[in-house]
């Protein structure tokens, strides 16, 4: 039974014990406790008194005054009051719950639509672009996706040895399409040798490098948000079920249930002695609060570094801009290239194949592969805005929830009589301590003792939690490619060459040769529909922007070739 239908029903039934409430100093009949009780244990049990008795049996409701409970009521009752508290307590952290796992499920879901969406745009540039290799590429483009997903949601693996691969497969196909087109060696040893070589000879320049690093700082943030948010749940689901002490279930039973056991069915405990026995009961789950405050405001720290470069939105769909840039500079590098694999492998066997090209289906261009226009409002990092500023919302949750729980649901409105413990009375006269373990050495209702290890656990996983998400916060300087598991290590620095933020520079010394060797028509491969391109630039005074967010100057040595790669790849996507 939830909490909401039990109150409704509860009072229900104070309506209906009204009558016995009113003569409540003298009771002459428990007919209303036996209702109620019967009511709210569902179902009838034997041997509950019809008048009031002298109860020595007793161990909480103890009464100078006859009662209307036994022993065994007392026990049902205790039972019950723990169960109260639970059910107050899940309704209370019900709205928390819900925001955190919906919006847990939500980025999971969009970041599955922008993994998708972005294989698309990579596959989409081989179809129309590099029409020859679309096919044999497929494969790659697809393992390269599932493992960016598996490490976005945890799994164990090396975002650097993913990117090395996807580039290591890459070239073999750029090889013998571009460079060295229209022939392959059956020979499976040249094959191997030509795969190798890329790594001594650097035909894409530094962009795996600019690869790896923008991945780094885009999806080690994301990964962490998540399992962020995963946590929270766990800590919420966790202080749900909390287990109370047997001195917190005595007190809630005298609060709760004692009044009943005098006829005083409508009777709620006043304001402080609620606030004594919540704070007593909660005590451990009070020194939450620190720590949930700083976790909600790391997340917030993490949710707002994470922009540009550093968001996994923008890294992600601009990826296939990258794959394309590397693709042209190999090319336009071509007869070096071609020199260096022949020294380094020998000359192939030559054998003319025909390789299989890529075709687009209408229908499946339209539904499986067509590029969507985003709104800007619903992008990633407006979603981790509201959800942060919703967030925010609960950063006190675990220091006041015994307020809470007083204030909205347990305790008596100020001015009217209320429960005290021992009998009705206008206000409740004892010391009122305050939250947490430390203030409750003078509680007068319930005695906490020593810690609860489930806290303490709760309080390690938060600790950890808040210390990932501090450390792994984009910083404008240095970003660190992380492996799963490897404490720190550096594997890449994102302050190496061909960062977004890099400008000039990115382009180093391989963009000169390669925008003049641009100039040389024979390396031009005969399918990259150079009919279907379109001429777009956005120009902001005397500077081009590329699409891939780069500022370059419009007069420097790296123009022709960023302006060949918009020529050749991009309007055809748009």
């Amino acid at each position: 039974m939830g909490a909401q239908t039990w109150r409704v029903g509860f009072r229900c039934f104070f309506l209906l014990a009204l009558f016995g409430a009113a003569r409540s100093e003298g009771v002459q009949t428990c007919q209303e406790v036996r209702k109620l009780f019967q009511w709210r244990l569902a179902g009838a049990v034997q041997g509950l008194p019809d008048s009031p008795q002298a109860g020595p049996d007793l161990q909480v409701c103890i009464s100078k005054k006859p009662t209307c409970c036994t022993r065994k009521m007392e026990e049902r009752y205790q039972i019950a009051a723990r169960q109260d508290l639970q059910q107050v307590l899940q309704t209370s952290s019900s709205t928390l719950k819900l925001l955190i796992s919906r919006n847990a499920a939500a980025f999971q879901e969009t970041l599955e639509t922008l993994l998708r969406q972005a294989e698309n745009y990579t596959s989409i540039l081989f179809c129309n672009t590099y029409r020859n290799m679309a096919l044999e590429a497929a494969t790659s483009i697809q393992e390269f996706f599932t493992d960016v997903g598996l490490y976005l949601f945890g799994a164990d693996v090396n975002p650097e040895e993913f990117v090395n691969r996807f580039f290591d497969s890459l070239f073999p196909l750029v090889y013998n399409h571009l460079i060295d087109p229209g022939v392959t060696d059956s020979s499976l040893e040249y094959s191997e040798c030509v795969r190798m070589a890329w790594k001594d000879i650097s035909p894409f320049g530094n962009i795996p490098k600019r690869v790896r690093g923008q991945m780094g700082r885009s999806l080690l943030p994301s990964r962490t948000f998540l399992q962020a948010l995963n946590l929270g749940i766990e800590v919420i689901n966790t202080t749900e079920h909390l287990h109370f002490s047997k001195e917190c279930g005595r007190a809630l039973l005298r609060m709760q249930y004692c009044p009943h056991c005098q006829g005083l069915t409508l009777s709620k405990p006043c304001m402080g002695y609620c606030l004594n026995v919540a704070r007593g009961c909660l005590a451990h789950m009070a020194e939450l609060n620190p720590h949930w405050y700083a976790y909600i405001r790391s997340l917030e720290e993490l949710s707002n570094a994470m922009h540009g470069t550093y968001d996994v939105e923008h890294v992600l769909l601009n990826f296939h801009l990258l794959v394309n840039d590397a693709v042209l500079q190999a090319h336009v590098n071509g007869h070096k290239l071609l020199e260096q694999v022949n020294k380094i492998c020998g000359r192939p066997v030559r054998a003319p194949t025909q390789s299989p090209r890529c075709s687009f289906d209408p229908s499946k261009e339209k539904h499986g592969m067509k590029i969507s226009v985003r709104n800007g409002e619903e992008t990633l990092a407006n979603r981790r805005k509201d959800f942060i500023n919703s967030l925010r919302l609960h950063r006190l949750f675990y220091g006041g929830l015994a307020d809470q729980l007083c204030a909205n649901d347990l305790a008596a409105a100020d001015g009217l009589p209320c429960w005290d413990g021992e009998e009705l009375a206008q206000s409740y006269t004892q010391r009122v301590v305050g939250n947490g373990i430390k203030a409750q050495s003078g509680n007068p209702e319930v005695k906490v003792k020593g810690s609860d290890p489930v806290i303490n656990q709760i309080i390690d996983k938060l600790k950890h939690i808040i210390q990932l998400l501090q450390v792994r916060s984009p910083k404008p300087d240095r970003w660190e490619l992380l492996a799963p598991g490897s404490g720190g290590g550096v594997a890449e620095q994102a302050s190496g060459d061909c960062d977004d933020e890099d400008e000039d520079g990115c382009e180093g010394s391989g963009r000169g040769e390669a925008g003049r060797a641009a100039e040389t028509p024979r390396w031009m491969p005969d399918d990259m529909n150079l009919s279907d391109v379109e001429h777009i630039r956005q120009t902001d005074g005397d500077s081009v922007l590329d699409t891939a967010g780069s500022r370059r100057g419009a007069g420097t040595e790296a123009a022709p070739l960023a302006l060949l790669g918009v020529l050749m790849a991009l309007p055809v996507l748009w």
